[in-house]
């Protein structure tokens, strides 16, 4: 290789192609258009027929006006500015904070030596894992370990690394849903990866055909692709709907026969809105089953109520996984050497929020209830809505902060 005429080394047709072929539609042509329109308005007022562009094309909370959560700010506060807590200024910070919020943050900060700005270990703060691992026995009824716990910068940087671990070769592939976060699909490119798709069934509130999963697998192993593992969206996104119990048994069953990996994105666990399909996650039905099936699970703080998207906080959990692959996970994590330390943090109160006879429970859960009762009021509105619509349908909103409408095209 040799330089361009215009001194260039790195130009398109020299970088790294894989890039080059990766698609991310979150980010794509439509929203670099609204940021056009974002900048026009600022610099010329009054040239558009609006005064203002909503962003609506990613799940992005607080950017559409929801109030972050006063107790995760107030510790977020006073661990960026440790003085506060100090002899001089406590007696001032007692008139401003909450006892449980200045209890919560010196207690942050002495996970981190009292530096906020320093690196921690490359899984994350123990003690927060241990906090993660007490929040799943909770949920789920069954035992978790922090030695199996990963804090990671966002759930996408979880994801990312799962799927690096997984991809040896361009022959590998990994099952994804249709419709499906393109998440998924731009690290597969990345990885030089095979994507797989198998399809989620509209007419049944868009659960998962087994047949359909045993279609996709047969046709791609046919192709030659080796297929690792199999991508499980619930709540959904981007169709909002939620897994029965019935169903998820069965995924967990498909790979265990297939031996495939089970990788469950389940950051939209506390984005429920019906009765009818309550959240149950894979490690629940795993350990219920006694199953031997290699799973990955993610959560996050982008989502649910506390909508801290920016904060990059999220985690996964590792389950019957290689005790060797297990070493190779922390070496990987090393190389980035820790996660987004507020992000950690928040991480710590969204699964150990404040508790009955705290300072700050009756409005963190009166926060929180606002926040629920918001979003799933206007992910029915939205849903009557589109079914009100000539040639269009909708499924009942169930969960995540989606619907994906069906459009008849008349003929």
């Amino acid at each position: 290789m040799s330089p361009s005429h215009d001194g260039k080394v790195l130009r398109m047709d020299t970088m790294n192609s894989r890039i080059r072929v990766m698609e991310y539609a979150v980010r794509g042509a439509i929203p670099i258009r609204a940021e056009e329109l974002v900048a026009q308005l600022k610099t010329q007022p009054g040239s558009l027929p609006f005064s203002k562009v909503t962003p609506c094309n990613i799940g992005n909370p607080q950017q559409l006006a929801q109030k972050p959560l006063t107790f995760l700010r107030q510790v977020g506060a006073l661990m960026e500015y440790p003085d506060l807590l100090s002899p001089a200024l406590i007696e001032q910070t007692r008139q401003l904070f909450p006892a449980d919020a200045i209890a919560r943050a010196q207690r942050n900060l002495s996970y981190v030596n009292g530096a906020i700005g320093a690196y921690t270990q490359s899984l994350g703060i123990q003690e927060i894992r241990e906090d993660v691992a007490r929040f799943i026995e909770e949920r789920d009824g069954f035992p978790a370990s922090a030695s199996n716990i990963c804090l990671t910068t966002g759930a996408s940087g979880a994801v990312e690394r799962v799927l690096d671990i997984l991809i040896s070769s361009p022959d590998v592939g990994v099952m994804i849903p249709i419709p499906q976060y393109p998440l998924y699909t731009a690290t597969l490119a990345h990885l030089d990866a095979k994507a797989v798709p198998y399809y989620l069934q509209e007419e049944s509130d868009w659960q998962l055909s087994v047949a359909d999963l045993e279609r996709a697998l047969r046709e791609a192993r046919a192709d030659g692709v080796d297929v690792r593992a199999l991508v499980v969206i619930n709540p959904g996104n981007p169709t909002g709907g939620c897994l029965e119990e019935a169903n998820v048994e069965e995924v967990v069953r498909f790979c265990e026969r297939e031996r495939l990996v089970l990788l469950a994105d389940e950051v939209y666990q506390t984005n429920i809105y019906t009765g009818t399909n309550p959240f149950v996650s894979f490690k629940k039905v795993v350990s219920r089953l006694g199953s031997p099936v290699e799973l990955f699970s993610f959560h996050s703080i982008s989502k649910g109520m506390v909508g801290e998207c920016g904060r990059r906080g999220g985690y996964y959990e590792a389950v019957n996984i290689d005790d060797q692959v297990m070493g190779q996970l922390l070496k990987l994590a090393s190389v980035s050497l820790c996660p987004n330390v507020q992000g950690q943090m928040a991480v710590g109160i969204m699964v150990n929020p404040p508790q009955p006879g705290d300072a700050s429970y009756e409005q963190y859960q009166s926060e929180l209830e606002a926040i629920y009762q918001s979003m799933r009021r206007r992910a029915l509105k939205l849903a009557e809505a589109f079914n009100s619509l000539p040639s269009m349908s909708c499924n009942d909103a169930q969960g995540a902060m989606y619907l994906f409408p069906k459009v008849e095209l008349p003929q």
